[in-house]
């Protein structure tokens, strides 16, 4: 257990000094079906996060790509909602692994505020749960503070990278399916770094060395720039997250992705497991 990450058990212990933010997605149902899965069942006092309604904008308007950061005042004015004040230690946590709740965590540790991802996700939770709605929590008044400069790539920074992770599947990687976007492949240079192999079989992360040890054959080094991408912002911040795990520092979000990168034509695009 670390800073960032805490097991079931810890959570359990410390539930009434912690906030507990339950992220759900999905892809096919929106924000209705993403409701009603949290309804369904979740950590008892959770608030509830639903990708597209709250940890992203209006897609292709507000920013590039299917996921654009919120502006600053949104999420600001999103975390006054669900009761989380600027003091606050936030445990993310979800239903898939973890590879959702790292958006709600990345946003968070970005903007200088106290955030860990629960281990397992909610499978690992062996507790009771509760159903029905989020509980009501007082209104809050954090401070609007801007998404951090350093901490964000856009498509040009990508092109001139030294490192650029995609943590997309590989057959996504490869062009071999695109479920989503409409044109398949990666960036060109990028390397394939699927979120899910952070994870053992039992869907926790790795340990600390191991994940070094990846990345490493990655081409992560102690002093490089890495910037990593997924389809469309999400997924990556898992990428991200275990990258601090292994004591790598910040790596860098090209929050449009994919999405982004294939809006504009004239973007090359590479097929194939080679980068």
């Amino acid at each position: 257990m670390t800073p960032l990450l805490v097991d079931a058990t810890w959570l359990a212990d410390h539930l009434d000094e912690v906030i507990v933010a339950d992220v759900r997605w999905s892809a096919s149902g929106g924000t209705a079906e993403a409701t009603r899965a949290f309804a369904a069942g979740h950590i008892p006092g959770a608030v509830f996060f639903d990708v597209d309604r709250d940890l992203a904008a209006t897609p292709f308007v507000d920013g590039p790509g299917r996921h654009p950061l919120p502006s600053p005042e949104a999420f600001t004015q999103t975390l006054s909602a669900a009761g989380i004040g600027d003091g606050d230690l936030v445990v993310a946590v979800d239903d898939v692994q973890g590879s959702v709740a790292a958006r709600l965590w990345w946003m968070l540790d970005a903007t200088g505020r106290g955030a860990a991802l629960l281990d397992g996700g909610l499978e690992a939770w062996s507790g009771p749960r509760e159903r029905g709605p989020a509980r009501a929590r007082p209104a809050t008044e954090p401070e609007v503070r801007p998404w951090p400069a350093d901490r964000l790539a856009n498509a040009d920074d990508v092109a001139r990278a030294g490192l650029v992770l995609d943590a997309r599947t590989a057959e996504r990687f490869r062009g071999d399916v695109e479920p989503i976007d409409p044109v398949p492949g990666h960036i060109p240079g990028a390397r394939s770094a699927p979120w899910v192999s952070n994870l053992d079989d039992d869907g926790r992360f790795l340990p600390s060395d191991v994940l070094a040890a990846r990345y490493r054959e990655l081409g992560v080094t102690d002093d490089g720039t890495v910037i990593g991408y997924c389809g469309s912002g999400v997924t990556s911040c898992l990428d991200l997250f275990a990258l601090r795990l292994a004591g790598f520092g910040n790596a860098r979000l090209f929050a449009g992705s994919w999405s982004a990168w294939v809006h504009d034509p004239s973007r090359p695009v590479a097929a194939g497991d080679d980068g």
